[in-house]
């Protein structure tokens, strides 16, 4: 037997998902008018720039992203060839590959970042009262933490 939504989590349910594509659709757009980056270029490089030597392995890269393997290859061969990566052999091992942002790359996140927050700001941040950012963010995360418990 189907153990159906009630009517207050359907409708959770349903705001979350419109929020989502909405939020994400306009921080897209406003990406794209300001730099020259999609919304998938600005997480990865979000993502290398987080780490101190701005490289992380494809399939490290593709866990943290929420990505399959195939996309992520796919988006960094074209981050590639607008030199906003490049791939480099792992240094350890010396068999795999790393992505490495490069200095284009760090430039154009630096300038897409000021704006890309200005947005963010606008459109979540400060249409939130405290509780409710520190309620989503709780929320978020524990999602999240069910989410890993599949990657393992």
């Amino acid at each position: 037997m189907t153990d159906w939504l009630t009517s207050e989590q359907q409708r959770a349910w349903v705001a979350l998902q419109k929020m989502q594509l909405r939020l994400t659709g306009r921080l897209a757009s406003d990406l794209a008018a300001h730099s020259g980056l999609s919304y998938q270029d600005y997480t990865v490089l979000v993502a290398l720039t987080a780490d101190p030597c701005g490289r992380q392995r494809p399939h490290e890269l593709g866990t943290s992203l929420g990505w399959e393997k195939s996309r992520v290859s796919h988006h960094i061969n074209r981050m590639v060839a607008r030199g906003l990566v490049a791939k480099e052999r792992c240094d350890s091992d010396g068999r795999g590959t790393e992505v490495v942002v490069t200095d284009q790359g760090r430039r154009e996140i630096e300038a897409a970042a000021p704006s890309h927050v200005a947005a963010v700001r606008d459109l979540f941040i400060d249409v939130l009262t405290a509780e409710q950012l520190a309620t989503i963010g709780g929320a978020a995360e524990a999602v999240l933490a069910r989410l890993a418990l599949d990657d393992r």
